[in-house]
């Protein structure tokens, strides 16, 4: 077995495991491999991996861990199915809408595997239990959507001495990476500073390519695998830029960042954190306060009494091609301050977005420089499709 100079397999305890007539034979092309043969493969059975998110990344991740043989794998998630995930979570089908991901996962990577055992855990992951999860695994794989779970895990994982296998994809564009405390660098030495919030928006508010999370994923899982396996190059101190639009690899180098507050030197922060403080994510949303949102409801008996009303969409213009709500006018979010003057001050304004998250950061915006009768349509066009006008199409 070739392995990897200078870096421990991350499995202990593998020398006792055994291989029944059975996983021989669904094994056997790793077991003629010579970087896997059968000790390798004991190893995948003793390894215990937690994938922390069951979505676009958790889909890939989580079916190839299972069909590799990875003995146990622990799944956090606590959303639901809903329609708009099947066009890339390809581990559930139309008929499981509605239904706990965690719950179905299971029941398709048990189908998958039945020689695996998989460990579920329906509720968030936070300051409270992530340290108790993730201390009884010897991986574990980011296949999260938001910069405060990001930067749980890699502290988290800096101070259990786990490996994080992060992966991250917006509309054509992916990254993976390996962050290692003790072997290589952590994610705070690539980004000390979460961006501000509303900058970087989510796949919900940008899109993504349907197959972009399978490719990401799948190289997610393949640095997994090598670091249980202990061969091979991990991409430990390297960030993969992967560009499927115009199916270009890139490969950029980084180092430990010595004044890094986690892994450095003289690490400063030494217990998990309030995270979404940290991130800022209570800027936005309802923490905006209630005074300054009105709900679908309230939008709609405005009209109705015949209040002077500026509607405003503050999102893209692919979304508004798709539905809008009659009478606004589109500014996109990142064109609103340039085109002020396109709004009718004298009206009370009512911004909207998608869900209600860009239309909140409008809301701020507007009123830190004194438009005071701006208020944000609480959860957006889709909420006002779902309980006040249903011809206008959720997407």
């Amino acid at each position: 077995m070739v392995e990897l100079a200078g870096l421990e397999p991350v499995v202990k305890g593998w020398e006792d495991v055994a291989l029944s007539f059975p996983e021989i034979r669904r094994y056997g092309r790793h077991l003629i491999m010579p970087e896997v043969g059968m000790k390798g493969q004991k190893r995948l059975k003793a390894a215990k991996a937690l994938v922390v998110g069951a979505g676009g990344l958790g889909s890939p991740v989580s079916l190839y861990l299972t069909a590799a043989g990875v003995g146990r794998i622990g799944i956090v998630d606590f959303d639901n199915i809903d329609e708009t995930n099947l066009q890339r979570q390809v581990i559930f089908t139309t008929e499981d809408v509605d239904r706990p991901k965690v719950e179905v996962a299971k029941e398709r990577l048990r189908r998958l595997n039945p020689h695996v055992d998989v460990v579920t855990y329906n509720s968030p992951i936070d300051s409270s239990n992530a340290l108790n999860i993730i201390k009884d695994y010897d991986i574990v794989i980011d296949a999260t959507d938001n910069f405060p779970t990001r930067y749980l895990l890699n502290d988290a994982c800096v101070f259990l001495g786990k490996p994080l296998v992060y992966g991250s994809i917006f509309r054509f564009d992916g990254q993976v990476s390996v962050f290692y405390a003790g072997k290589g660098p952590c994610y705070r030495c690539l980004y000390p500073e979460p961006p501000p919030p509303g900058l970087v928006p989510s796949c919900a508010e940008g899109g993504v390519l349907g197959v972009l999370p399978g490719i990401i994923g799948s190289l997610q899982a393949n640095e997994a695998i090598k670091l249980i396996l202990g061969v091979g190059r991990p991409l430990i101190g390297k960030l993969l830029l992967v560009d499927a639009l115009s199916m270009n690899f890139r490969e950029l180098s980084f180092q430990r960042d010595r004044n890094c507050p986690v892994c450095g030197d003289n690490p400063t922060i030494r217990e998990l954190i309030d995270y979404e403080a940290f991130c800022g994510v209570r800027v936005t949303g309802e923490e905006l306060g209630a005074s300054f949102s009105v709900t679908p409801e309230q939008f709609k008996e405005m009209v109705e009494r015949g209040e002077r009303v500026e509607l405003i969409d503050v999102r893209e213009p692919v979304e508004w091609e798709i539905c809008h709500i009659p009478g606004a006018k589109l500014i996109p979010l990142g064109q609103l301050t340039s085109r002020l003057h396109e709004i009718d001050q004298t009206k009370k304004l009512v911004v909207y977005c998608h869900t209600g998250q860009r239309s909140s950061l409008a809301v701020k915006l507007l009123r830190d420089i004194g438009i005071s009768r701006a208020f944000n349509l609480a959860g957006g066009i889709d909420a006002y499709s779902e309980r006040i006008d249903p011809s206008i199409p959720r997407y």
